[in-house]
């Protein structure tokens, strides 16, 4: 029987390693397990038949892949449960198994029974979902890894849990916030539509029978009119190759940073932009060193998660200054990019050595002041939509009247 070395980790974060017999990887993972650790390598003990050895006795195994897209609801449920089962002592195998029979979605499925074949083949967990970066992107793959590594695996999970259910409430709050103000836009720009393709044009002839004595409203009415009524095609095409034009814009670097400048300098969304943007930064950060991942790839890792050009390239020079040997806190305020509350809270927490508990404090305080400013900003723009509304329609109101009034002035003198 052929024999395979192994690395792993004992329940105190201790690495372990040792030769089994076994008749392929599979079966030497299954082992390993047995012996009440965690294997984090199996390969053959003399460097031949690899493939084989991985894919199963006869070879022809093959581990499936899929690119199916996982809703984001789906990737936190599993998160969730397999944190549940693993803090109850299930095996990863195990918890796997009932995770596959448990999903209602099919991609889901497929993607987990993909990775469960290449857990029984002697990969860690987080080494199968790395090869699914669409559903599983960079932070989640090393908050498991640094679970695996200090074998604190089911903790890292509830945190990483935890973490993926404030993103999404996050991520809801704006869109609810959002949705309202948005229909008004809609029915706003709907009803000036309607009334300029098909009220106006029916009353332009009775208009244009009065000749010059139109008044100064009714006749930009009726030019407005006239111009969407003859050109709505090539208005129509210049709208769609403005919005295709800027968002191959932002697409590019140049483009993109221009953008994000932009949008923190606007003078009422800027501040809530900047507040979103430096609660996904400390709460990412938090999380990744409760987790366990060194500093400087949390950093890194943290700078891609932003969403924002500006901050991103801050990150950067803030981890590689960190790198060098520099406090966290002092490399953040030379950028001149942070807010104040974030540069206070991470001095004080690298200074009581409660960094990531001081981070993710830090990020729920950000994250009410994000709920408030959102709150005020849509009990702004509703009144506003609607005095637009109402304003345009009460001029197209007034410039019909008003012919009628002098008409009606004209005949009784």
């Amino acid at each position: 029987m052929p024999e395979f070395t192994y690395q792993a980790r004992d329940g105190a974060g201790q690495s372990v390693t040792g030769t089994i017999s076994a008749r392929d990887t599979t079966e030497a993972a299954m082992r390993v397990r047995a012996l009440g650790v965690y294997p984090t390598r199996v390969a053959p003990a003399n460097g031949k038949d690899r493939e084989t050895a991985q894919n199963g006795k006869n070879g022809t195994e093959t581990v499936t892949r899929t690119n199916e897209k996982v809703p984001r609801m789906q990737v936190l449920l599993f998160t969730r449960e397999m944190s549940d089962m693993l803090d109850a002592g299930m095996p990863i195998d195990r918890a796997l198994s009932v995770l596959i029979e448990q999903m209602e979605q099919e991609g889901m499925r497929n993607l987990l029974t993909a990775a469960q074949k290449e857990v029984r083949a002697g990969q860690p967990l987080s080494e199968a979902l790395r090869k699914y970066p669409r559903q599983f992107p960079s932070l989640y793959v090393n908050m498991i890894r640094a679970g695996e590594v200090s074998g604190q695996l089911p903790d890292v999970m509830t945190r990483l849990a935890d973490f993926m259910e404030k993103e999404q409430t996050r991520r809801s709050q704006i869109m609810a916030a959002l949705t309202y103000p948005m229909v008004l836009m809609v029915v706003a720009v709907s009803a000036v539509t309607f009334l300029l393709t098909f009220v106006v044009p029916k009353l332009s002839g009775i208009f244009h029978d009065m000749g010059n004595s139109l008044p100064l409203p009714t006749k930009i009415l009726l030019l407005i009119s006239g111009f969407v009524g003859k050109y709505w095609l090539e208005i129509l095409i210049a709208l769609a190759a403005a919005v295709g034009g800027t968002r191959f814009w932002v697409r590019t670097k140049r483009g993109a940073d221009s953008l994000d400048r932009t949008r923190m300098k606007l003078p009422v969304l800027g501040p809530v932009i900047q507040k979103v943007v430096a609660a996904r930064l400390v709460r990412t950060l938090g999380t990744l060193l409760a987790g366990g991942v060194p500093i400087l790839e949390s950093l890194d890792i943290a700078s891609s998660a932003l969403g924002s050009s500006t901050a991103a390239a801050a990150m950067q020079v803030v981890r590689n200054s960190v790198r060098q040997g520099e406090m966290l806190h002092t490399a953040m305020e030379k950028t001149d990019t942070f807010l104040p509350v974030v540069l206070h809270m991470t001095a004080v927490g690298e200074e009581t050595g409660r960094l990531p508990a001081m981070l993710l404090r830090t990020a729920d305080t950000l994250d009410f002041e994000v709920d408030n400013a959102m709150r005020r900003l849509t009990s702004l723009i509703e009144p506003l939509v609607v005095l637009f509304m109402g304003g345009f329609i009460g001029f197209v109101v007034l410039s019909i009247l008003l012919p009628i009034f002098q008409a009606n002035n004209l005949v009784t003198h």
